[in-house]
């Protein structure tokens, strides 16, 4: 193919400059003269061209038909060759587009392959995500089973301190009875022993019915000392069923903590699930403080009513004593012998 500035006068002076050094005209010669430039096909033109041109200077003059016949003649050859050129430079234009587009189809097989290896990787996360989605979905429904069980358990332990509160009211009612009662003993024991003073200082002669009061009032402060011992043994029984009842809470409220501490780990995404439950767990914690308290109260309860007996017992051994010294000073022998009786 031609380059810029190869014309048929740059051709004509290199065939001339070689005519002049006496070398033939051809046309590798006449390219080596233009410095390797041109294509061969368009000096080749040329070069027929002007040796033409000599060929008709030097012959002689023709008739204007065979002038125009070798024109035309000419022409058709100088379009054969153009046509020729035009060819080559088709065919040349075709490779390189022909290898432009096979790098284009290179690169989209390249570009293919990528987004192939794009899509496996992202169905290989998606297959992954579904897969985890179902052992999220498994993990939910085993929570939401286990959510329903700590519910039924906690409705449970509902119903038990409900149970345990009207026991605890239960007691409560029995030590105000039974504190009424000592009371009522206390004050009937301090009249009665005011009363006999008066009687021992003002009637020394009554004293036989005094002794009689006495010992009636005795029997019947040993009945209420044995009905009050029974209330006790019944209190204390109460008090040890409490107990136990507040150790099986206490290990329920440990079960329940070891649950919700395994629930905790399992399930790091049911954050509220996980705060109802350690709700529900504080819930449980406070009744049984609650229960400790409510035991702790009976226990008190009992302690003062033991106490309470002691004391009533403290009086009753007082009030024998000063039964004894009554009968002492009134006659010894017969006090005896009437304490004696009154003890078996």
């Amino acid at each position: 193919m031609a380059r810029g500035g190869v014309n048929k006068a740059i051709v004509q002076k290199a065939r001339e400059a070689l005519l002049a050094r006496g070398e033939n005209p051809s046309i590798d010669a006449v390219r080596v003269e233009l410095g390797n430039t041109g294509s061969k096909t368009t000096i080749h033109r040329y070069l027929k061209e002007l040796d033409e041109v000599d060929r008709h200077r030097k012959a002689p003059q023709q008739a204007l038909s065979d002038e125009l016949s070798e024109l035309v003649a000419r022409m058709a050859q100088r379009l054969t060759e153009e046509g020729e050129e035009q060819v080559v430079q088709a065919l040349a234009a075709s490779r390189a587009e022909k290898n432009e587009l096979l790098e284009q189809f290179k690169a989209s097989q390249d570009a293919l392959g990528q987004l192939q290896q794009q899509f496996d990787i992202q169905r290989s996360a998606l297959d992954t995500e579904s897969a985890e989605l179902q052992t999220c979905r498994t993990t939910l429904q085993a929570e939401q089973t286990r959510n329903a069980r700590l519910s039924q358990s906690n409705q449970d332990l509902e119903v038990r301190l409900t149970d345990k509160e009207e026991q605890i009211r239960s007691l409560e009612e029995k030590h105000l009875h039974a504190r009424d009662a000592l009371e009522h003993y206390r004050t009937a024991v301090k009249d009665q022993r005011e009363h006999e003073q008066r009687r021992h200082e003002g009637q020394l002669q009554l004293i036989q019915v005094e002794q009689r009061q006495l010992q009636q009032t005795l029997s019947v402060k040993q009945d209420e000392l044995t009905r009050l011992n029974r209330d006790n043994e019944r209190l204390l029984s109460d008090s040890r069923q409490q107990t136990k009842l507040l150790t099986i809470q206490d290990d329920t409220i440990a079960r329940l903590t070891g649950e919700l501490n395994a629930l905790a780990i399992a399930s790091a995404k049911e954050e509220g699930v996980k705060e109802q439950l350690f709700h529900q767990l504080a819930q449980s914690r406070e009744e049984s403080v609650s229960l400790r308290e409510s035991a702790t109260q009976a226990n008190t309860r009992a302690n003062n009513a033991q106490t309470l007996l002691e004391s009533t017992q403290n009086e009753v051994e007082q009030l024998r004593h000063e039964l004894k010294q009554l009968h002492h000073e009134n006659d010894p022998s017969r006090s005896q012998r009437t304490l004696d009786q009154s003890q078996e």
